[in-house]
C-alpha cells in the first residue's frame, strides 16, 4: 500500500492516540516502508510537538498542556501579528464569530476601535473584554464549560450556532494538512466549528506557520471550506501552490499580492 507523506504521519498519529506507544518496527511493517522513513516521520511529529519520542517508537506526549496559560505562551509575537491582520478584515457593523483560541485572542486589541459590531462568542474571557465596547452587540453561546479554557462546547453551544447565518467567521486550528484539511487536538472543539464553519457565510483561518507541518487528530473540514488564511510568513512553495491552485488567498506581513477575484 502507497501512502503520501501525509496520510502516512496521519496514520502513524492515529496509532500513537490509539495504542499510546507505537515502535519503529511494527509502523514500518504496517505500513510497507523503511525504518528510517519511520523515524523521520516520527521526530517530525515530535517537532511539531504530536508525540513524545522513545527509544525504539514513540508515545501519547505526557504534558500535553491544552490550558490557556499554556498555550498563550506560545508563538505569541506570531499570534499578534496575525491577529492585527486578522481585525483589518472587520468592517464597522460586520457580525463575526471569533473562536476561543489564543490567536484569535489577539484580535481583541484592534477590534475595540470598530464601530457597531455584532460579536458571536463561545469564549466567556473574549466576551469580558470586547463587551467593555457598549456599541457591541455580543451573543455568547452557551454549553458545556470549560474552565481550563473559559469557553462553552458541547450539545448547547453547537444548537444555539445552528440558530444564526451571515456571519463571518474566524478560526484557529491545531493543524493543518493537504488532505485531511483542517483540525483540532479535542473532539468537541472540532465538532462545534464544524458547524460554525457551515453556518458562516463566509469563514477565514488564523494560523500560524507551525500549524502547516502536521495535522491534529480530529478533522473540521477540508482546507477549502476557507476563503483566506491569515499567518505571520510565506508558508512553503508546496504549500503556496495548494493554496493557489484552490483559490484561497494568503495574507502575511509585507504580502503585496491581490486577492484572488
Amino acid at each position: 500500500m502507497s501512502m503520501t507523506v501525509s496520510s502516512r504521519r496521519r496514520h502513524i498519529l492515529e496509532q500513537v492516540v490509539s495504542r499510546g506507544h507505537v515502535s519503529v518496527r511494527d509502523l514500518a511493517l504496517g505500513m510497507s516502508v523503511s525504518e528510517a522513513t519511520v523515524r523521520r516521520d516520527l521526530r517530525q511529529l515530535a517537532d511539531s510537538k504530536q508525540i513524545d519520542l522513545v527509544y525504539g517508537g514513540a508515545t501519547v506526549r505526557r504534558c500535553h498542556d491544552q490550558s490557556l496559560q499554556f498555550r498563550a505562551q506560545q508563538n505569541i509575537e506570531a499570534k499578534r501579528a496575525i491577529g492585527r491582520l486578522a481585525s483589518e478584515l472587520v468592517q464597522d457593523g460586520d457580525m463575526i464569530f471569533i473562536d476561543c483560541g489564543t490567536t484569535c485572542f489577539e484580535m481583541r486589541h484592534y477590534l475595540k476601535a470598530k464601530r457597531s459590531l455584532t460579536v458571536i462568542l463561545n469564549s466567556t474571557r473574549l466576551a469580558t473584554e470586547l463587551g467593555e465596547n457598549g456599541d457591541f452587540s455580543i451573543i455568547l453561546l452557551g454549553g458545556n464549560y470549560r474552565h481550563d479554557r473559559m469557553d462553552a462546547i458541547g450539545p448547547l453551544a453547537v444548537n444555539a450556532i445552528d440558530q444564526l447565518r451571515g456571519y463571518i467567521a474566524f478560526i484557529g486550528v491545531d493543524g493543518l494538512d493537504m488532505e485531511f484539511g483542517l483540525s483540532a487536538s479535542d473532539i468537541q472543539t472540532a465538532h462545534l466549528y464544524q458547524h460554525v464553519m457551515k453556518n458562516a457565510r463566509e469563514s477565514i483561518l488564523l494560523a500560524d506557520r507551525s500549524k502547516f507541518l502536521a495535522p491534529s487528530l480530529y478533522r473540521i473540514g477540508d482546507i477549502e471550506s476557507v476563503s483566506r488564511i491569515v499567518t505571520d510568513g510565506p508558508p512553503s512553495a508546496e504549500w503556496a501552490e495548494h493554496l493557489t491552485a484552490r483559490g484561497i488567498d494568503l495574507i502575511y506581513p509585507d504580502n503585496k499580492e491581490e486577492p484572488h477575484a
